[in-house]
């Protein structure tokens, strides 16, 4: 069993998958960082406050005796929306390298045509008219 599994995961595809999914993860934290950095703040410009930020409250607290708030709710559409940004732009971008990938590879050639001869009846026709002799 050990051996089936040392063949199995010395296969190309598993290795391809997994430098895959290190360079994918690795990739998603650059997103993030561009997403946070610079498309966060200039959309936060539009709405004049954080992006990440944007929140709406569901529900008021109250204060303890430290003086904290607590039992409060928030529906944090900003973040949310900071993580659809990223999803869009890493869809994109995983889009384009497929395509590119599918561009690289070569493209198949046509299958040759048969060659052009007597068909399979004109041939049966030939025996037939010989065996008549």
């Amino acid at each position: 069993m050990l051996k089936e599994f040392k063949e199995f995961a010395m296969k190309g595809n598993l290795i391809d998958i997994a430098v895959g999914f290190v360079m994918g993860a690795a990739f998603k934290e650059v997103v993030t960082a561009f997403t946070g950095g610079i498309v966060s703040p200039l959309i936060g410009m539009i709405f004049d406050s954080d992006f990440k930020a944007l929140r709406y409250q569901l529900k008021e607290g109250t204060l303890n005796d430290a003086g904290e708030m607590v039992g409060e709710v928030f529906l944090e559409y900003g973040t949310f929306l900071t993580n659809v940004i990223d999803f869009i732009i890493v869809a994109f971008v995983m889009f384009l390298v497929v395509k590119g990938v599918n561009n690289m590879k070569k493209k198949e050639e046509p299958a040759p045509e048969a060659p052009a001869g007597p068909s399979e009846l004109d041939i049966l026709k030939e025996i037939r008219d010989s065996l008549k002799k």
